[in-house]
């Protein structure tokens, strides 16, 4: 086939190339054959995980920590079924993921022939957690539903998005002149609303700033605009390090915490940016996050905007311009906060010593755990973390000092696997930044299997096992409510032996005062490392 005649499998791996895909995610099928031609005629790096459940966590997590958007390549049928639970997370913590599925030939779609594969209308079942999902129906139409696809992840809220091409269309010669098209830029916000949200937040007595996960890549703008108002700031589990938590007027992530509720209930004036402002944000306590005073809210998202909490000044726009605009404004009024100053980094300190009071019962011990894994980081290093009771203390003790730091799967759809093979798709993406992915027993067992892909690819990814023999969570919450115990205590396996018969280093961290050099030694070796921390036989003290 010439240069001029390629098939659409060849020719689709050329335009994502030109978009800038460094990797594909997938296992290939007998469908999808052709793409892998693509592939193989690219300078794409493909990464095989064990099951396509993990390839979509991969790249998940590849995504939130470089900025750039995941690729994955699913079969027709049950690769699509097996990657959903991982769209749907990244749909609902607004992730870039590309799908590129097979699909049944055109003659025979939705016609229930029994043919391999089949599946009563992929498109429409991945509609649900996707910004779109698109069936190619003409080979002439994949180079505008790409276009639409990198327009929807870089100006409009970044979720996945699916497309799906027929098996007779893959193999079609197309010949496209054009390839990639030009990115449209984020919406900037109106001139007049940001002027009127700047004189606001001049004239309150008592601000305070919400940043969500939207303003990942607006860090710098928004640390100007917190010093220049000298207003405590406060973020979502999904806009941890955002701020650095370390910062003098950072709250962390405490947004579950009574005091820093009570804290945005009082204030005057809450700048709220690219959050749900949902029930995930403030974890179990129940209920809203009130406000007696007036929210501004900016956000890409136009229905976002008005879910949860109303705003008396709406702001649709992307947050880097936004805040930046304000920040000017605020600037050039010459605000006298020196006293405001003072008063705001005690208040943060007072606020940041009461939530202890409301601590998990378990988050003394825990926090000793995360101080030992942030002294053998760097500020750099990611965490990738799953749904277990020592991350459900870690969203809000752990110190975050960079955005795209700390990846987790607990906040919005909460599924659990989700941090190993995150962890494979972050450190292939941040090859230079040490990876630790933080998960408890249960939640391992649901993609040990990438255990093997680590250390195909050779990844010195460090996992910090919390074990506790099963769904420690759920155990406490059947006792809380006088349940009997059902389907929570769990045969586990030897996961020293295994790990090691994966071709991973592994031991058992007997006192805790041992992680961070153990974590050191896994950073610096071939190989991921599987460090086991048994909750009922580690010396803690």
């Amino acid at each position: 086939m010439s240069q001029e005649t390629r098939s659409c499998g060849i020719q689709l791996m050329k335009l994502l190339e030109d978009y800038g895909t460094e990797f594909v995610f997938g296992i290939p099928g007998v469908h999808t054959l052709e793409l892998y031609r693509g592939i193989a005629n690219s300078s794409i790096r493909h990464v095989t995980p064990r099951h396509e459940q993990s390839a979509g966590f991969m790249a998940d997590g590849y995504a939130r920590a470089t900025g750039k958007v995941g690729v994955c390549c699913l079969i027709t049928g049950p690769g699509v079924t097996n990657a959903a639970t991982p769209l749907a997370q990244s749909y609902s913590d607004s992730v870039p993921i590309l799908a590129i599925s097979s699909v049944n030939k055109t003659s025979s779609l939705e016609l229930g022939q029994g043919d391999l594969h089949e599946l009563n209308s992929q498109s429409k079942l991945s509609a649900h957690f996707t910004a779109f999902s698109q069936t190619i129906l003409s080979t002439d139409s994949v180079p505008e539903v790409i276009a639409r696809a990198y327009a929807t992840f870089n100006a409009s809220r970044p979720r996945p998005v699916h497309v799906e091409i027929p098996i007779d269309l893959i193999n079609n010669p197309v010949s496209w002149s054009h390839l990639r098209q030009g990115l449209a830029p984020a919406p900037q916000a109106d001139h007049g609303l940001l002027k009127r949200a700047a004189q606001a937040l001049a004239n309150a007595k008592k601000p305070a700033v919400i940043l969500g996960g939207g303003c990942k890549d607006s860090a710098a703008e928004a640390a100007e605009l917190v010093e220049v108002l000298n207003a405590p700031v406060v973020t979502t589990f999904a806009g941890k390090g955002i701020i650095s938590e370390d910062h003098p007027l950072s709250l962390g992530s405490n947004l579950l915490h009574p005091p820093v509720l009570d804290f945005l209930k009082q204030a005057d004036f809450v700048l709220a940016v690219g959050t749900h402002l949902s029930e995930t944000d403030i974890w179990s306590r129940g209920g809203d996050i009130e406000f007696d005073g007036q929210l501004i809210r900016i956000d890409i998202d136009p229905s976002q905007l008005y879910r949860n909490a109303p705003p008396d000044i709406p702001i649709l726009g992307n947050a880097s311009h936004a805040l930046t605009e304000i920040a000017n404004h605020l600037n050039s009024m010459n605000l006298n906060s020196a006293n405001r100053h003072a008063k705001s980094r005690l208040h943060v300190s007072d606020l940041l010593e009461s939530t202890k009071s409301h601590w998990y019962e378990n988050t003394p011990v825990h926090i000793k755990v995360w101080d030992k894994i942030r002294s053998a980081l760097p500020d750099h290093g990611i965490v990738t973390a799953d749904s277990t009771q020592l991350v459900y203390s870690g969203n809000y003790v752990f110190k975050a000092r960079r955005p795209r730091t700390y990846l987790t799967s607990t906040t919005g759809y909460g599924t659990l696997g989700y941090a190993l093979p995150a962890a494979i798709g972050a450190k292939l993406g941040k090859p230079d930044s040490p990876v630790v992915c933080v998960i408890g027993d249960g939640g391992l067992m649901f993609t040990i299997q990438e255990l093997a892909t680590a250390v195909e690819h050779r990844l010195p990814i460090v996992i910090v096992l919390w074990h506790n023999d099963g769904y420690g969570e759920i155990r406490d919450n059947f006792n809380e409510f006088g349940i009997p115990l059902v389907g929570v205590d769990l045969a586990m396996p030897n996961f020293l032996s295994v790990a090691k018969g994966f071709g991973c280093h592994a031991e058992s961290v007997n006192d805790l005062a041992e992680l961070p050099n153990l974590m050191q030694k896994g950073f610096r070796a071939n190989r991921p490392t599987l460090l086991e921390i048994h909750t009922d036989r580690v010396k803690v003290d």
